[in-house]
């Protein structure tokens, strides 16, 4: 069941929490071996379902939800290794807010989804856990970094999961697992442990296997809190009426592969054949890249280095590679790059003067070999760094546009690609809205993956 359902038979009798963890807790111990989309399980989520049972509803939204948590987000009393053998036996002592509140609203934590060291790298995999395959196809991948928790939802080991996302750690692996992967407008999903609290750009995002999901988990847990000033920017809008719609392959300047740009030209006719006429059009992006890898650069070493400086040999060479991207750099390019960052928000919102939902690819290429590496290059084309491959999603980032990849299905294919629905700051009812809509059409949403049917009797 997709979460809402599974919700609407709790509520009315036909299930209980203690039955849905106790079947969650089932698919996980028969299909995680394959999947390694869990790092870490709760020993505790049966008794917590059962306790949730005797207290009943009370007018909790997401009640005897089994919930799935990548595992760079804080859950008290439950390890959290963030993917490093630094952290591989830490275990928080509170919860980070977003999974307070969806324990508040009656959530059931079941355990801990794979992520790469820190969340940084294109393969989902550390030195604690294997790298989470796809459910489509175990020899590929399902993306980084939120690939544990795309994974678990699209194999049906849990209905909804938490991510997180600063280049597209949402997005990536929601496209390349066929689901639901939204990134809300910055500052929506509090944070209260931030360390750069006027900075949004790394954000908790949802995966779920459908849209309608999407929406609860939104209503359920976003709203603004006092410690992070972000969440104080933005009021949330409501539903408006879509038809303003845009497509571009690469925003003129990300780059993309040739099986990408056809599958999104197929895409874009399916789009068309739903009702809707897209132009071709995108704001301006020139330079984006170049802000968002001096912004990210800052960003990681400020917080990782004194890592570095402590227990160097422990880090994977992908972070120790991200952390020295910020040795030497100067105030003035870090203020140039927000400068730069300002233009292209201003580009954005004048863009969507004229435009309700500007479509992309959520992905830059095809899910790639399980047992791979960084993406280097894009059809023989060498990259000019490793995170380049992510411009199509990182450069959405920058904006604090909210951002929805939504499942598409190529004629005669067997692997989705995904569509990143982009709206204005604080139109993310409108997105989910319009993402709902085109999800009602045959080519677009969630399928379940044959080699995980049994979830989905």
């Amino acid at each position: 069941m997709d979460a809402i359902s599974l919700l609407t038979d709790i509520a009315e009798g036909r299930q209980s929490a203690d039955i849905a963890t106790a079947d969650s807790l089932r698919r996980v111990a028969a299909g995680n071996p394959s999947l390694h989309a869990f790092i870490t399980l709760s020993g505790s989520a049966g008794r917590e379902a059962m306790q949730l049972d005797a207290e009943g509803r009370r007018n909790r939204p997401l009640f005897g939800l089994p919930l799935a948590v990548k595992d760079l987000i804080d859950t008290a009393g439950l390890r959290t290794t963030y993917g490093s053998l630094i952290h591989r036996d830490h275990i928080p002592e509170q919860d980070d807010i977003i999974v307070a509140r969806a324990r508040t609203a009656g959530a059931v934590i079941l355990g801990k989804t794979n992520t790469p060291e820190f969340g940084f790298g294109a393969l989902c995999a550390n030195a604690l856990c294997p790298s989470t395959a796809n459910p489509y196809d175990l020899s590929l991948s399902s993306g980084g970094s939120s690939g544990g928790s795309a994974a678990a939802v699209a194999a049906g080991f849990v209905p909804a999961a938490l991510g997180t996302d600063f280049g597209g750690s949402v997005r990536t692996p929601a496209a390349f697992c066929g689901v639901i992967g939204f990134r809300p407008s910055a500052g929506h999903l509090p944070s209260t442990t931030r360390r750069l609290a006027w900075d949004a750009m790394p954000t908790v995002g949802f995966l779920t296997r459908s849209v309608r999901d999407a929406a609860l988990l939104y209503d359920s847990l976003a709203g603004p809190d006092a410690r992070d000033p972000a969440s104080l920017r933005l009021p949330s809008g409501t539903a408006a009426p879509t038809r303003r719609i845009a497509c571009s392959s690469d925003l003129g300047t990300a780059p993309i592969s040739q099986a990408m740009a056809e599958r999104f030209a197929a895409a874009g006719a399916a789009i068309r054949q739903a009702g809707w006429a897209p132009t071709q059009a995108h704001p301006d992006c020139t330079g984006a890249m170049t802000s968002f890898a001096t912004l990210r650069a800052a960003h990681i070493h400020s917080n990782l280095s004194p890592l570095r400086e402590r227990h160097g040999d422990l880090l994977s060479p992908t972070v120790c590679w991200n952390i020295g991207r910020g040795d030497g750099l100067t105030a003035a390019a870090y203020l140039q790059a927000e400068a730069d960052r300002t233009v292209l928000y201003r580009r954005f919102i004048a863009f969507f003067d004229d435009c309700d939902i500007l479509i992309t690819p959520s992905a830059a290429i095809l899910p790639f070999a399980a047992d791979g590496g960084e993406v280097r290059e894009i059809d023989g084309r060498p990259l000019d760094s490793v995170i380049d491959y992510l411009a199509i999603t990182a450069i959405i980032t920058l904006t604090g546009c909210p951002a929805l990849s939504l499942p598409y299905w190529p004629p005669g294919e067997t692997l989705p690609i995904g569509l990143q629905l982009v709206a204005a700051p604080g139109r993310d009812r409108s997105l989910l809205a319009f993402a709902a809509e085109l999800e009602s059409h045959a080519a677009f949403g969630f399928r379940p993956p044959p080699l995980f049917m049994e979830n989905f009797g």
